[in-house]
């Protein structure tokens, strides 16, 4: 008995080990790495941005979302990509337009692949425990405190949408 409640032990763990995402960093757009380990124990918003994009102005909406939830532990962390060809050319020019257009103060990675063979280790382990891609820019996805997936999104709901709102009300609690 003792060795069946061992194994179902191990089972578990071995389950809630290969759930959580990779520790791999991503470069930041800001010098030196952010990885999602840094946000151990927070809920994070990991969204694919571009800043050449029909929901390009989601930006002020994710910096809204950040600024309303940050005090009580959600982090909102942009990952620009050209996966979509609508990102600038360089880390410094997307972090700048950024900075002018919107303000933005929430932690940013560099430019990065999300999909495909060269995606990040991240957004492989979406695509694998998940399914999830993202199909276009600004799709958003909710990791919560322990690590889980706790809801994907495409490109057009609004980060101060209900339903994401909803979902990070949820996590913070």
């Amino acid at each position: 008995m003792k060795a069946l409640a061992s194994f179902a032990v191990n089972v578990l763990f071995a389950s809630a080990v290969a759930a959580m995402p990779p520790a791999a960093p991503f470069a930041s757009i800001d010098g030196g790495t952010v990885s999602l380990a840094d946000f151990a124990g927070k809920p994070v918003l990991l969204v694919n941005t571009a800043s050449m994009c029909g929901y390009t102005p989601q930006y002020e909406g994710l910096q809204a979302l950040y600024d309303t939830y940050r005090d009580q532990g959600l982090v909102v962390l942009a990952v620009p990509s050209d996966d979509f060809q609508q990102e600038l050319s360089s880390a410094a020019e997307v972090k700048e337009f950024c900075a002018i257009n919107y303000n933005i103060t929430l932690p940013m990675t560099d430019i990065t692949h999300v999909k495909g063979p060269q995606a990040h280790p991240v957004y492989a382990w979406l695509r694998d425990e998940a399914g999830f891609v993202p199909g276009w820019n600004f799709n958003k996805v909710l990791i919560g405190r322990d690590g889980a997936i706790l809801g994907t999104w495409p490109s057009g709901p609004k980060p101060m949408s209900s339903q994401i709102v909803g979902a990070v009300e949820a996590a913070l609690k």
